[in-house]
Order: structure tokens, then sequence, then C-alpha cells
């Protein structure tokens, strides 16, 4: 099997190169595609020395081209960043000067990001669909996933949305529990970066309440909000939703604070400074600092899931065309819910009812998602302000348009029509 990575110069991608090497023997070519040739010059050695190590017998290789990085490819991975960290950190930062949340995937910052990205995904697949194998998956790990997966999926590719989030809660519950990870499924509902835990199922039996009756402390520090909102709630939100239900505590410790960008730009300069060590030939533990933790594993399994006859023997929480899942979304929405996994594709589970306090943010997040990208497919200073206006941490028409203005001026190179 040849596998495309479209984005291979990040510093992730020796973390895939060590789930694959380790998982994945089906895998005769690694091919690493990526503008910026410094990059692929660090990454792309020290991935191929790890693929080595473990005695994986497969090709991996490096280009720029991304036409003949595609050609004949059996599965293709999107981990691009549009602009880099550095137009990450300043997502991160103007929107505070709007009151609202500097965040790179949801609100203002999450939108700015879609803008930019939507457009670049788009033209890269259509460049690449049609040089590689036929039926070649498209998985995206590119943020905002939600809406990058469904813009794909309305322009008719065959494309699985992925977020390492639900493997990182499997993880942690199954070591609460002190059982193996393979043992533990989960009740995930939501839509990308904006889900819960509902149950926590190990041999048919929902551990749930006892997570949280002996456990709620790590749990809540886990993702930043307090233990008696846990409790209350009495099911686990991702760490995103701590934008939504503490966003005016975010805003106050953002301003003036280290960004997130900032940190990670420090930890892979580090980084790229050990992939140029000729003798490095494992992925450095200082990797799981750069964040995306169980990527490889999360990318594996699902990657390897679609290149099989048989669906995978536990469910898989991916991004997927929603259908009748969510019935008060409409069909083509995008989902992120547990779902089997086989070479035809991905089948989302039943999913209980969503009760209103659940339902009714997903619901408000969904009506700006849709028009997030319909303003990165049309473009448009009024579609922008409309997203922000529809988004449920903007909201007011005021500091719409101050986040309008500020997310054109900053992003105004990435946009043709600006």
């Amino acid at each position: 099997m040849k596998l495309t990575v479209i984005g291979g110069g990040s510093t992730y991608t020796p973390e895939l190169a060590d789930g694959i090497a380790r998982l994945m023997p089906s895998v005769s070519e690694l091919v690493l595609v990526d503008p910026d040739a410094d990059l692929l010059a660090a990454v792309g050695p020290v991935s191929a020395r790890i693929m080595a190590r473990y005695g994986h017998p497969a090709r991996v290789r490096w280009t720029g081209d991304l036409d003949e990085a595609a050609e004949g490819a059996d599965a293709i991975l999107l981990q691009l960043r549009v602009g880099g960290q550095a137009t990450r950190q300043r997502d991160e930062t103007w929107p505070l000067d709007c009151g609202c949340v500097g965040q790179e995937t949801t609100g203002a910052g999450g939108l700015a990001k879609a803008l930019r990205t939507v457009p670049a995904i788009l033209d890269i697949a259509e460049r690449t669909v049609v040089r590689a194998a036929p039926g070649a998956p498209i998985i995206d790990f590119t943020n905002p996933v939600g809406i990058v997966t469904r813009a794909l999926l309305t322009s008719g590719y065959r494309a699985i949305g992925l977020c390492n989030v639900a493997i990182g809660f499997q993880r942690t519950f199954a070591g609460l529990l002190g059982v193996p990870p393979s043992r533990v499924s989960l009740g995930h509902v939501g839509l990308n970066h904006l889900t819960w835990e509902r149950s926590v199922m190990v041999d048919g039996v929902d551990v749930l309440p006892r997570l949280l009756a002996e456990h709620v402390k790590e749990i809540s520090d886990d993702i930043e909000l307090p233990a008696s909102l846990v409790s209350h709630l009495g099911v686990v939100p991702s760490y995103y939703l701590r934008y939504f239900y503490a966003h005016d505590i975010v805003v106050s410790e953002l301003r003036g604070a280290r960004t997130r960008a900032e940190a990670v730009m420090e930890v892979e300069g580090e980084l790229l400074r050990m992939y140029a060590d000729p003798l490095l030939d494992t992925k450095p533990e200082l990797l799981s600092r750069r964040g995306g933790a169980f990527y490889s594993e999360a990318a594996v399994d699902l990657l390897g899931a679609l290149t099989l006859e048989t669906p995978t023997s536990l469910p898989q929480v991916v991004n997927i065309t929603n259908g009748d899942t969510l019935p008060f979304l409409p069909a083509d929405a995008v989902v992120e819910v547990p779902a089997t996994i086989s070479r035809s594709g991905a089948v989302p589970l039943p999913v209980a009812p969503v009760e209103p306090l659940l339902r009714g943010l997903i619901a408000h997040v969904f009506a700006y998602e849709e028009l997030a990208l319909d303003a990165a497919l049309r473009g448009g200073r009024d579609r922008v302000y409309d997203a922000l206006l529809a988004h449920p941490l903007v909201g007011q028409y005021d500091v719409a348009d101050c986040l309008t203005d500020r997310l054109l001026s900053e992003n105004a190179r990435y946009l043709s029509w600006a």
C-alpha cells in the first residue's frame, strides 16, 4: 500500500512513521509531500530511520511535487496548516482585542483558519484524487476538521475526518480504570471540538458513573473545568468546551499570556534540531509536548480499517456524514460519533437521543459551521460577518463587526476576494 502524507514536513510526521512501523506492515511506500524543502530535509530522513529501526520494509521518500506524490496512492492523509504556526499565533491573539477568545479551531480564529484552509484543501483534493488509486480515501487531520471534512464530502470526495480527542479520553479512562484501552468504548457525541462522553463502556457495562464518582478531580483538572460542573453535567465534555462554559475566564487568562502557538514553535524548533541528528532513529519524548497525543494510533487504526475487507472489531470515533444519526441536524452535516469502519467506508453507530443541554449548543455551532463553509467557498465580508454573528462565542453585532474587520485585515494575503 502506498500512503501519501500531504503536509509531510510537519514535526508530527515521525510520530506517524512510528505508528506505521509498529502497526501497518502492509505499507510498501510512504511519501511525504510538503512545499517546505527545509522541513522535509529534517523530517524525511528521521522518519525513514524510525521505520528502518523497526525493520519495516517500506520505502520512505519525500518530495515537493504534489502531483507525483499522489500518483497511485492508496490513501491520502491531510495534515497541513496554511500560514504555519505564525498565523496560528495571530489567530490566538487578535480576537482578544474584540473581547473574544483567541483559538485556532473555534470562534473568530477558527473561522479565519477555515477561510484559509478550505480553498487550499479542495485544490489539493482536485489534483490528487485523479492521480491516486481509484477509491483512495482522504483522511483529514487538518483543522477545523469538521468544516474541512464537510467541504470535501459535499464536493464529492471520499473523506473521513479524524481527531485525537476521543482516543485521548479512551486512553485516559483506561488508565484510571486499570484496563487495556481495547476494552473501553465511548459514547462520544457532537461536532469536532464540541463533544461529550455520555458513556464509557467496559465489557458491556457503563462505568462512567464510577469514573465520575472516583476520579472527577483528575478528569476535571485534565479538561480545565470545575469538578462541580462535570459532576452536575454527568458527562465528560472535551477540553474545547472550556471555551464555551468559561469563555470570559479564558479571555482574561489569555490576555498577555504566552500563546499556545509560541509554545509549539519553541518545541518544534528543538524537535527539528533533534531530527537533524543522523543517529536519531526513535521518536523523541519531547514530541509528546507537541500536542496530538495518540495521533499515530488513531490514524493507523483508521487507515488499517479502510484498507481491509472487514470492519474493525471496535468502533472508531470519526467525523462523518450525519444522515439520521443526529436527527436535529441536516443529513449532510458532519458529526463526530463512533462508527464501524471497513474498506467500504464508515457507518455511524446509532446514537441515543441527545439531551437539550447538549443538543442546543450542537445545533447552534453547526449553524455557524454552515455559514463558515459558505464564506470559505464564496467569500465576501457579509458572509464572514454572518458566520461570526451566528457563533455562540460572538453573537453581538458590534463584536461581530470588530472581529470581521480584524479577520479580513489579518488574512488579506490568504483571501483572494478580500
